[in-house]
């Protein structure tokens, strides 16, 4: 057990779910309700000082591990770090509720979040409770779902085409009919310097 997650069960008692190491690199899971206080005390406590958010983005649980995950589908993970006491840490917050994930903002906390959570609710459809702008940011503002989820289908739901009549771009139902895509190999006869057998 590293010493920064030593001291954080101590400081964080009954505020976390769990905190673990993985990858090198120590993590903590957080109840949604408690999220803002917990990330509060991260930044404040004289024995953290995680003073900067790294990264901030979305995860879809779905079919992770093949099933073998139980528990709420989307989560919010923060990557911290602490300049002064050069460590990092990895946050992880799931979303109560499946149907219309919601998690508070950070950006009360770190500003530099506002870009990431605006992102996350793009991409995944997280809503960032308390975040003053959050709008799309990487697909259009007509884009139907959140390309991110598990269960969006590849081939999307509309698709837009530039309509010479209407000279102006119109959007439309999906005219790909979906189909399996086995791969098929083609090899010349003298394939890697060796004739096939």
């Amino acid at each position: 057990m590293s010493e920064l997650q030593n001291v954080i069960e101590r400081r964080l008692a009954g505020r976390i779910v769990s905190c673990w190491q993985a990858l090198d690199e120590t993590t903590v899971s957080v109840h949604a309700d408690q999220c803002l206080d917990v990330l509060r005390s991260l930044r404040d406590e004289p024995e953290l000082r995680f003073d900067t958010l790294v990264d901030l983005c979305g995860m879809d649980y779905r079919d992770y591990r093949e099933g073998g995950h139980e528990g709420p589908r989307f989560a919010v993970v923060l990557h911290l770090l602490s300049v002064e006491l050069n460590q990092r840490l990895r946050v992880r917050v799931f979303c109560p509720d499946d149907d219309f994930p919601v998690v508070a903002s950070a950006t009360s906390i770190w500003t530099a979040a506002g870009w990431y959570e605006r992102e996350a609710f793009d991409l995944y459809g997280i809503v960032f409770e308390g975040h003053d702008d959050l709008r799309r940011i990487l697909t259009d503002y007509g884009f139907v779902g959140h390309p991110f989820r598990k269960d969006f289908p590849v081939s999307g739901y509309v698709e837009m085409r530039y309509d010479p009549e209407q000279k102006r771009v119109i959007y439309q139902p999906v005219t790909i009919e979906p189909r399996d895509q086995v791969p098929r190999v083609r090899r010349e006869e003298n394939y890697g310097g060796f004739i096939a057998q």
